[in-house]
């Protein structure tokens, strides 16, 4: 492979997540900024054809990609690496001479939506969560135009935002009331994939999402993502499910992640108390395991992701067996 010995190659390995690496793409869009090439993978082995690359970074969201991050770092002794699923605590600001340049989709063709902060922060301190800590108080970082990127060069993007706020309810009222009447103004649909804080919920946020079209991370079905993680918030969360309905929002609309593994004094009783009072009322549960080691956990997740729970018992179902599974909302089943 012929090599131009004055150009410079960069290396962006996105080490896990679904969603397209918001790091990696300032720091993509900054090199380009300077004239480099950029060359993105997912794997963090070298391959054959690379070329020399005079920098490397590599990004990791989830703690479970430990052995992602290892292999990355034995590869690359001598690369950047960041992000919550490392112990790293660099960010993209304290790479020497980086400068924003704003957000790169080039290495996402499939991904259509917008995708970004309006807030940084949270207003929790919860013992199994690393923003607070790296983040600090809530604080307001952009508006939806800063994230929109509007009309492309071959097509315009859709109105959709894909919101990563921690707690976007939790920047100071002028602003989240700023961000509402931004996305209802300007037609959007948005989707807050980490989720709203129920607990926290007021008869004003309630009324200020039942104004907007709030939708699942694919934008194709009404869909708020919230958290239920312990048993102690039972009535403060259900509190709040209760203020969403009287405003409009029915508790089918919810997808309510529901930690499991991390409480000491948790039980399978204690579990499916959560768990069936979500379902019992139409809400859509999605255990998130914090002991990764815990295959009974796992199998709990697969059971209730997969929509098994409407059809076979838990003691019943096993993850090995190919079977028919309900659809996502229907209730009738698909083979897979």
């Amino acid at each position: 492979m012929g090599i131009d010995v004055m150009t410079r190659h960069v290396l962006l390995i996105q080490l896990d997540g679904r969603l397209p690496n918001l790091a990696l793409m300032r720091i993509s869009a900054w090199h380009r900024s300077l004239g480099d090439v950029i060359h993105f993978a997912r794997s963090p082995y070298r391959q054959l054809d690379y070329p020399v690359f005079d920098a490397v970074y590599g990004s990791a969201i989830f703690k479970f990609s430990a052995d992602q991050v290892s292999r990355f770092r034995a590869e690359w002794p001598n690369a950047f690496v960041g992000g919550t699923g490392t112990d790293s605590k660099l960010t993209v600001e304290d790479i020497p001479g980086f400068t924003d340049q704003g957000v790169d989709y080039e290495f996402y063709p499939e991904f259509s939506a917008s995708i970004g902060f309006t807030q940084r922060g949270c207003r929790l301190s919860c013992k199994f969560c690393v923003v607070p800590g790296k983040e600090g108080r809530p604080v307001s970082v952009a508006t939806v135009a800063d994230i929109w990127r509007g009309t492309g060069k071959n097509y315009p993007h859709p109105k959709h935002l894909h919101l990563l706020d921690n707690d976007f309810f939790g920047q100071s009222e002028d602003q989240w009331r700023a961000r509402i009447e931004e996305v209802r103004e300007g037609g959007f649909k948005v989707s807050f994939t980490q989720g709203i804080n129920v607990r926290a919920m007021t008869e004003d946020v309630a009324a200020a999402l039942a104004t907007i079209e709030y939708r699942d991370d694919a934008f194709s079905r009404r869909r708020l993502y919230t958290a239920w993680d312990n048993l102690k918030d039972e009535d403060v969360f259900f509190r709040g499910v209760d203020l969403l309905r009287r405003h409009g929002i029915p508790p089918s609309h919810l997808m309510v992640f529901m930690l499991v593994g991390f409480d000491k004094r948790e039980t399978w009783d204690r579990i499916f108390h959560r768990f069936n009072r979500m379902v019992d009322l139409g809400i859509r549960p999605y255990p998130m395991v914090f002991d990764h080691t815990r295959r009974d956990l796992k199998r709990f997740q697969r059971w209730v992701v997969t929509g098994l729970y409407r059809a076979v018992p838990f003691d019943q179902y096993d993850p090995s067996r190919k079977a028919a599974r309900p659809n996502d909302d229907t209730g009738q089943t698909s083979a897979f």
